[in-house]
């Protein structure tokens, strides 16, 4: 039991920033926007969370920072592909190239390593995990109890991400527009508004997910903090078609097998470290495949029908 406690405390803890990108990203493309910069989206909110702890020692400014960065970056992305048409897989994709760049120029100036490997070591300037007490050292629970703040986020997150987007008007526009938005237009939806506030939302979500990162799973920075995660993010949201309530099944599956790599590694098994690193994005392309497979099976609704497509008023 206490190895399944442990294994599963990683798988959480493991989780957490995929589940925040990957609700970000549902609601953006639910919108009909496909954003492709959540790489650079997470790169950057991981860096400027860490920089402003590393300067300030401030946690709260530090995920203010965070939002503020991703909100910046997606509201650019919403201007190109809502305003300005532009194709949203090439404005997505100079985000990340954009947002990878420039997060290693800023990860250059935080001072020498040592500094970096200081400052984690340091109490209140990372999201260490919660001591729950009693009910923290009950086996399986416990795993759920001792997490840091921004984990416990995500057990409020998911429901009310849910709840919105399935059981409140606004989440049924929501809906409409990335259905059809020359309908939704033609029924008062605020179709250009809803399209730059779930793009922005998205990309907030999304940075959010970068800081904990760098403040509480991996405190500190380092080149590609990320792992590709941003790219995992896509096809977790493929995965959870588009539904906030099976985004943390597909975060949890990915934080799982991490868990079981690490812990392989930690007991000196003979498989490569390099495969055992590869096995997360082996998964995700298996489960994707599968998951792909049996909804063309069980013909069900995929994709949004806008996904991906421009829209003005003066479309014929």
């Amino acid at each position: 039991m206490d190895l399944i406690t442990s294994i599963l405390t990683i798988t959480l803890r493991a989780g957490t920033s995929l589940v925040y990108a990957t609700v970000g990203e549902t609601y953006t493309e639910r919108a009909g926007i496909l954003n492709l910069g959540l790489e650079g989206i997470m790169l950057m909110g991981a860096v400027t969370s860490f920089a402003v702890v590393y300067y300030t020692g401030s946690l709260a400014l530090a995920l203010i920072t965070a939002l503020a960065v991703g909100g910046l970056l997606s509201l650019i992305h919403a201007f190109l592909t809502v305003t300005m048409r532009a194709n949203q897989v090439v404005s997505g994709l100079a985000i990340t190239l954009f947002g990878t760049g420039f997060a290693s120029f800023l990860g250059q100036r935080l001072g020498p390593a040592s500094n970096n490997r200081y400052l984690v070591g340091l109490t209140g300037l990372r999201f260490a995990p919660l001591d729950a007490g009693a009910p923290g050292r009950i086996p399986v629970l416990g795993a759920f109890l001792n997490q840091d703040i921004l984990t416990y986020g995500i057990y409020l997150l998911i429901p009310l991400a849910w709840f919105y987007l399935y059981r409140t008007r606004n989440g049924l526009w929501l809906r409409a527009i990335g259905e059809n938005p020359r309908t939704a237009d033609a029924m008062g939806v605020p179709v250009f508004r809803a399209k730059y506030l779930y793009t922005v939302l998205g990309g907030m979500l999304t940075a959010l997910g970068g800081a904990h990162l760098s403040l509480a799973y991996t405190p500190g920075w380092s080149e590609n903090i990320t792992g590709g995660r941003g790219w995992i993010v896509i096809a977790l949201v493929i995965f959870s078609m588009w539904n906030p309530a099976r985004a943390i099944t597909g975060a949890l599956i990915f934080g799982g097998i991490n868990a079981v790599q690490f812990r392989l590694q930690a007991s000196g098994t003979n498989i490569p470290a390099g495969f055992l690193n590869m096995l997360p994005y082996i998964a995700t392309i298996v489960v994707l495949v599968a998951i792909t497979w049996w909804e063309t099976l069980s013909k069900r609704v995929g994709a949004p029908a806008s996904l991906g497509t421009s829209y003005m008023r003066e479309d014929k």
